[in-house]
């Protein structure tokens, strides 16, 4: 009988947090089908000026991008966490690490996300959605004087929202809440996300119908005995994803050098994507445009080539201001021009029939992100769902495989996890009353020989801020893998220094 009731209670648990769900999918939905109405309106708009330019409109422009950054820059320093993507700051919120008044996210990521992607940034709305879809489910949850699990339940589910509305790809928005943010397979988790990302893309059809995002055709399902192009395209994205990653985490330094205060950074960009705009308008925005441009005509090799430099080197620029506005879609688009890029060469040296190239431009759209993001499942779904075709998983499988693991063998991190690290350790360091710094080798045998950083139970006012192998340096994560050789940096406040040491040391010198 006691059993019987258990299950039951168990059953209505989950019933009521799909329910939850639900209706934090559908609110969500609606907030980010909106932002994402906006943003191509504007979009749209300013590309259409470019088009026909004039003395008065580049005067315009000039006049609105100093505004428009001017306001941003105020929006950001009353609020810093609405910086970016936003999906770091998720995860740091799921982790424990960071947290938020949700209503003061909502509204300035919305106004600030809406006027600096708009703008023609080559930013993303698939990282400011996310964070607005968690935020709705934070006001959910608060709304609710909801806390602990279930709390945390309910921002993820709103995350996979946001991803759901702005891709309307609902399997690859709860994929990535729990591959990449949540980091948790449970299954009040999943069916809760899950519930909330069909809702939400429900809600976004009837903005914007049922056509994928990105709907390319592919006309030909490519041979087994062309796979080796997959390997050979999957390196390149593995190491094309590396320069991307340290060009990313390096561009906050660069913009340092400027002696501009962050926040008002940005304006950089948005004046500097004039003159962009004036060549080559086709080219502004996140890049789904130029993404679907390939279904019509592929363009040659050397004006690939300069569409893959443009599109870099911007993408760096307009992310590392610090603008509110994200990577992912950036990134697919990268994947893209990279795929194209191979596939004309390789169809120019007739190692490609020319009927297979679109295959490629498709697959290196999930092979790139999966490098980058470490979300090979994520990368794959994704794709399927956003092209509308469930043919060459595959191919799709092995590329983004490939990528992921020459990403991972040149010791990558996945790039969310590694910008969160640049937003938490400053915080945790600030705990420190007296912080001092310490070295440790690991020995060949000891306990966290071959383990994952997560693995072990770090001592409470420690911190490992990096680890050295050779003359590599790396930023922790937690599913870095430790091999003897490697030297720990560890920080701790100077009255726990030994303790610390001592607890690190058992474990890095010996076997338990």
């Amino acid at each position: 009988m006691e059993v019987s009731l258990v299950v039951k209670t168990r059953d209505k648990t989950r019933f009521r947090f799909i329910i939850i769900g639900l209706i934090i999918g559908a609110v969500a939905g609606f907030v980010v089908a909106l932002f994402r109405l906006l943003i191509e309106r504007m979009l749209d708009f300013v590309k259409y000026l470019y088009i026909h330019p004039s003395p008065l409109i580049i005067g315009g422009f000039i006049l609105a991008s100093i505004i428009i950054g001017l306001f941003i820059a105020l929006l950001v320093h009353q609020q810093p966490n609405i910086s970016g993507s936003g999906i770091p700051q998720i995860e740091g919120q799921l982790h424990g690490d960071l947290d938020f008044n949700w209503w003061a996210i909502l509204w300035r990521k919305f106004v600030a996300g809406v006027l600096g992607i708009g703008s023609g940034l080559f930013l993303g709305r698939e990282g400011p959605s996310i964070q607005l879809g968690s935020a709705v489910g934070q006001g959910f949850a608060d709304v609710n004087h909801k806390t602990g699990s279930d709390r945390r339940v309910m921002i993820a589910s709103g995350a996979a929202a946001g991803l759901s509305a702005a891709f309307n790809a609902p399997m690859a928005g709860t994929m990535f809440v729990l591959e990449e943010v949540y980091h948790n397979f449970s299954p009040l988790v999943w069916m809760t996300s899950l519930a909330s990302a069909v809702a939400a893309d429900m809600v976004s059809l009837n903005f914007f119908g049922l056509t994928p995002v990105l709907h390319l055709v592919y006309l030909h399902t490519m041979p087994v005995r062309l796979y080796w192009h997959l390997i050979l395209l999957g390196i390149l994205l593995g190491l094309l994803g590396m320069l991307y990653s340290k060009c990313t985490l390096a561009m906050p330094h660069v913009y340092a050098l400027t002696k501009i205060p962050r926040p008002m950074q940005g304006l950089i960009p948005l004046l500097l994507v004039i003159p962009l705009g004036l060549m080559y308008p086709d080219l502004l925005g996140g890049g789904n445009s130029v993404i679907l441009s390939f279904g019509a005509k592929i363009p040659l090799l050397w004006p690939l080539i300069i569409m893959f430099v443009i599109r870099f080197v911007f993408s760096m620029v307009s992310y590392g201001s610090g603008l509110p506005g994200g990577i992912f879609l950036p990134i697919l688009t990268l994947g893209a021009v990279i795929g194209a890029v191979y596939a004309v060469f390789m169809a120019n040296l007739g190692l490609l029939p020319r009927m297979y190239m679109m295959n490629l431009i498709i697959f290196a759209m999930a092979g790139y992100f999966a490098g980058i993001g470490k979300a090979p499942f994520t990368a794959i779904l994704l794709i399927t769902e956003m092209v509308g075709s469930i043919h060459n998983l595959l191919p799709l499988a092995l590329l983004s495989l490939t990528a992921f693991t020459v990403t991972d063998l040149l010791g990558g991190a996945p790039i969310y996890e590694a910008l969160l690290s640049r937003l938490v350790l400053p915080n945790q360091l600030g705990r420190l009353h007296q912080p001092v710094r310490f070295e440790l080798p690991i020995f060949a045998g000891a306990t966290l020989d071959s383990a994952q950083v997560r693995d072990f139970k770090w001592p409470t006012d420690s911190l490992l801020v990096e680890i050295r192998r050779g003359d590599d340096r790396r930023i922790p994560h937690g599913d870095t893998v430790l091999r003897a050789g490697d030297t720990l940096i560890i920080m701790t406040d100077e009255r726990h220094q030994q303790e610390v040491r001592r607890v690190i040391s058992r474990v890095a010198e010996s076997p338990e």
